[in-house]
């Protein structure tokens, strides 16, 4: 697909899901103008950092023009500092696009083959080897955006075609010539938030769509526990209205309208907190979503690195727009109501095997013999409880680098992956849950719920089947967690 001028969250989502993306020829005519106007500014004789300087505390320092192509290839490689685990080769998919996407609003000065050459990666399968370790979201997400570039030159690691070869194979395999870098562009490649901004980007779409499970989750596990939809009703949440209160209340009042089980006579005068507050709850959880959602879209369509070639102001400036803080306290804030729909998520599988209303311990047909959903709460609880080691916040952190030249740093990255594994682990924490109702709610038949949550049941029944006796449930827990990989729209239908 073409990439549109401005990237919404659903657009990227939708150039996310394709096999190659095309620079607009608008955007290539604006990398053009602006590479012109660079040229001719150095022609000119004019000093400006990291174009015609060193880098960082070494600033000062005036590079010779015959060796400032190699300035440009030294930065990338010495910056290629990456440690730990790789990042998923989606994500790095995601972080070129998103660096041809900032580098096309036309003012970092780079020529238009380089640009080209990020799509061509794109387009050819060529997805560079990347680390998760090394940025401090500060100065641009320095050591992984080195080890994303590196492949231009012919350095480096890539996957191409389930293999990991070098660079230089790869390209040679896919008929494309490495290509050195000119003035400035190693300093752009490198400068910007495009790894924060990919695994926030990619961390934000989850929690769309896990957030939305959530409240399917909560109101099939509402009707198998007995739980009353009072407390979903709309008054309730006219009196306070905010946007994610209203809606989960809606959403689940929704998905419980038509329920038999509703209209069984219910002894409890009020249910727990984890059923009765869902819709504060997830709601509250949704207006961050909300919030990081409009950070996001602003990120992604920012020009993030440093200095900026401004041909229209007939000015190259630097300053700090590669700096990460808007995106460090939001992935921070993000991580937390993630976490919470998690906690209270084990909440409710903790009440449903609880042995209470008329449910077996652990919904065991022959608890003792059989231990049922006993140690499947344990694993939920594990999983929350380390999403809670995540949720301390990286965004409060800062370490002084490059001899006191970068003296506050987001620390962005960092509050990034580990978003990522908070999201991957509510993922997992909603998974149990499901499967816990699912099996609870067997165990209330002939008694059905709504048309819209017997097909939310019958989809964990074509993945996981009911256990009537002890059996390994890992390999259940893991389908259904595939199971919440699709889109929960389909459910939401009447």
């Amino acid at each position: 697909m073409e990439l549109p001028d401005h990237l919404s969250l659903d657009k990227l989502a939708t150039a996310m899901a394709g096999n190659s993306m095309l620079i607009s020829d608008a955007a290539r005519s604006r990398i053009t103008v602006n590479r012109a106007y660079l040229d001719g500014m150095l022609a000119r004789g004019n000093t400006h950092y990291g174009i015609n300087t060193g880098f960082g505390s070494l600033c000062n320092v005036r590079i010779k023009d015959d060796e400032l192509a190699q300035l440009q290839e030294n930065l990338v490689c010495s910056h290629a500092c990456g440690m730990g685990d790789e990042v998923p080769q989606d994500i790095v998919r995601l972080m070129l696009l998103l660096k041809v996407h900032g580098l096309g609003r036309g003012y970092s000065g780079v020529r238009p083959e380089i640009v080209q050459r990020l799509a061509d990666f794109y387009n050819f399968g060529i997805t560079p080897v990347v680390y998760e370790l090394g940025s401090l979201g500060a100065s641009g997400d320095l050591a992984p955006l080195a080890h994303l570039c590196l492949p231009l030159f012919g350095k480096g690691e890539v996957y191409y075609k389930g293999e990991r070869m070098n660079a230089a194979d790869a390209l040679a395999k896919a008929g494309l010539q490495p290509i050195k870098l000119a003035a400035k562009e190693g300093l752009a490649l490198l400068n910007g938030t495009q790894f924060m901004s990919s695994y926030t980007s990619w961390s934000l779409i989850k929690s769309k769509q896990l957030a939305v499970w959530a409240d399917i989750i909560g109101a099939l596990s509402a009707d198998a526990f007995y739980a009353k939809d009072e407390p979903f009703r709309h008054p309730l949440h006219r009196v306070r209205p905010h946007k994610g209160q209203l809606n989960t209340a809606a959403r689940i009042h929704d998905l419980l309208s038509g329920s038999p089980i509703q209209q069984i006579p219910k002894e409890q005068v009020q249910d727990p907190y984890s059923f009765r507050c869902m819709p504060q709850v997830h709601g509250a959880s949704n207006d961050v979503i909300d919030t990081v959602e409009r950070v996001v879209e602003t990120e992604i369509n920012s020009v993030t690195d440093n200095p900026i070639v401004f041909h229209d102001e007939d000015a190259i400036m630097s300053g700090g727009n590669f700096h990460g803080q808007p995106l460090a306290l939001h992935a921070d804030f993000l991580a937390i109501a993630m976490a919470e729909l998690a906690n209270i998520s084990e909440r409710r599988t903790y009440l449903l095997i609880s042995g209470q209303r008329g449910l077996p311990p652990f919904l065991a047909p022959n608890a003792g013999v059989n231990s049922g959903f006993m140690i499947a709460q344990y694993s939920a609880a594990a999983i929350v409880s380390q999403n809670k080691q995540y949720c301390t916040p990286a965004s409060v952190d800062s370490i002084v680098s490059s001899n006191g030249q970068e003296d506050h740093v987001s620390m962005g990255a960092n509050a990034a992956t580990k978003l990522r594994k908070v999201v991957m682990n509510v993922q997992r924490v909603l998974a149990i849950e499901l499967l816990t109702a699912a099996q609870a709610l067997d165990l209330r038949r002939p008694h059905k719920t709504s048309p819209q949550l017997e097909r939310v049941f019958a989809a964990v029944r074509d993945v996981a089947a009911y256990m009537p006796e002890d059996d390994v449930l890992h390999y259940r827990m893991a389908a259904v967690e595939q199971l919440l990989n699709t889109d929960p729209k389909f459910f939401l239908e009447p």
